[in-house]
C-alpha cells in the first residue's frame, strides 16, 4: 500500500509500460518511506477519446502521452506529497521520456480500517503490518 491507478490511453508497449510503474514505484518508495515489496499497481488503458484530460487553464499541452494517476494511501505530510510529484515526474522523463506536464496526478487518503490485505482481516488494525 498504497494503491497506484494509472489511466493511460492505449499504445505504449509493454516495456514502456513496465517502465512507467518501476518510475513509480520507486519514486512512491523513496518518498513514502514504504518496504521495497510494498507494491500495489494497476493500469487501464482507454481510446483517445475516453480519456478527456484539460490544462485547468495552466496553458499545458496534453498528448496521447497523458498519464492520470491516482494514488490511494494512508495519510502522508505534505513535504512527502511534493517530494512524490516531483520525483515521479523526473523518473518518468529519464526512463520513458514523459513530459511533466503530462502527468496528472490525486492523492487520496484514506484510513488504517480501509484496508484488508486478505484472508477478510483488516491488517493494520490487527497489527500483522504497521
Amino acid at each position: 500500500m498504497p494503491l497506484l491507478k494509472f489511466d493511460i490511453i492505449r499504445g505504449r508497449s509493454d516495456e514502456e509500460i513496465r517502465q512507467l510503474l518501476d518510475a513509480a514505484h520507486e519514486a512512491m518508495v523513496e518518498a513514502f518511506e514504504v518496504p521495497l515489496t510494498d507494491r500495489y499497481q494497476t493500469v487501464t488503458q482507454h481510446q483517445p477519446e475516453e480519456l478527456i484530460l484539460e490544462d485547468t487553464g495552466l496553458g499545458y499541452r496534453r498528448s496521447a502521452d497523458v498519464i492520470l494517476l491516482t494514488v490511494i494511501s494512508r495519510p502522508r505530510s505534505q513535504e512527502q506529497k511534493t517530494k512524490f510529484y516531483r520525483l515521479l515526474v523526473e523518473r518518468l522523463q529519464t526512463s520513458i521520456a514523459i513530459s511533466p506536464e503530462e502527468v496528472i496526478v490525486s492523492l487520496v487518503e484514506n484510513s488504517d480500517a480501509d484496508w484488508s490485505f486478505g484472508h477478510g482481516r483488516a491488517q493494520f488494525l490487527t497489527g500483522e503490518l504497521k
